[in-house]
């Protein structure tokens, strides 16, 4: 079966640095994997390639089996991304973010999920207002929210727990289990150990832009799995 992400020989430079360097990863159909490190280990830059924003210096990106490179828009369209930063419009609201998306997918009948949506993460009481005012854990609420909305084959949520009170913890973890119960792939880019053990079944630890270990996430659990990790990235 192809898989739904398949990521081989990843390179990314900026200038004389390498960010990202030789990066393999498959994941399929209804499988979640983490990838964990410190800040700088090279898990955003990974994670804008795969999404498409950003362009590999080397390797290739194929998205159910779409060639990231011959087909861009095509491999956009069957991905749903939270960047680690950004993403928003400051000066439009919630259920204008939702529309705008609504329209650029060609989806129809989109009011009861989007409503759902709002509802689950704790957003529907502030629908109306811009987001310019929102809170960093708003913003990173609406930015999963955005991300899964379409119902993607691929998700990749980078930094979805930063800032995020217990609710959007919660409301996070529910679109990965109903995200993947619906066949989907789904990358959890985090520094939060703990939080990416409860996302996801796999674990790859990146430092330098490096894969240095990858195992069953349950394996990091514990005092011997933060043992194991802790050796990983230092």
């Amino acid at each position: 079966m192809t898989p739904v992400l398949l990521a081989h020989g990843l390179v990314v430079d900026f200038g004389p640095v390498r960010a990202v360097g030789g990066f393999d990863l498959s994941v399929g159909e209804g499988a979640s994997v983490a990838l964990v490190g410190r800040n700088g280990a090279g898990k955003s830059t990974t994670m804008r390639v795969l999404a498409g924003v950003l362009p590999p210096s080397a390797g290739t990106v194929h998205v159910m089996g779409v060639d990231a490179a011959q087909d861009p828009a095509g491999v956009r369209a069957a991905v749903g991304y939270c960047p680690d930063v950004g993403g928003l419009i400051p000066r439009a609201t919630p259920w204008e973010h939702l529309q705008l998306a609504a329209r650029l997918r060609g989806m129809s009948s989109w009011q009861q999920r989007a409503t759902e949506l709002l509802e689950r993460f704790d957003l529907i009481g502030v629908a109306d207002r811009v987001t310019a005012g929102f809170s960093h854990g708003m913003n990173r609420r609406l930015s999963v929210l955005l991300a899964a909305f379409h119902e993607p084959r691929l998700l990749l949520l980078d930094e979805p727990f930063d800032g995020v009170d217990p609710l959007g913890v919660d409301a996070t973890l529910e679109v990965v289990r109903q995200a993947r119960a619906g066949g989907a792939a789904v990358l959890v880019s985090t520094h939060l150990l703990e939080l990416a053990v409860q996302a996801c079944e796999e674990a790859v630890v990146l430092k330098g832009g490096r894969v240095v270990g990858a195992a069953p996430a349950a394996e990091l659990t514990g005092r011997d799995g933060e043992a194991r990790y802790r050796a990983l990235i230092s």
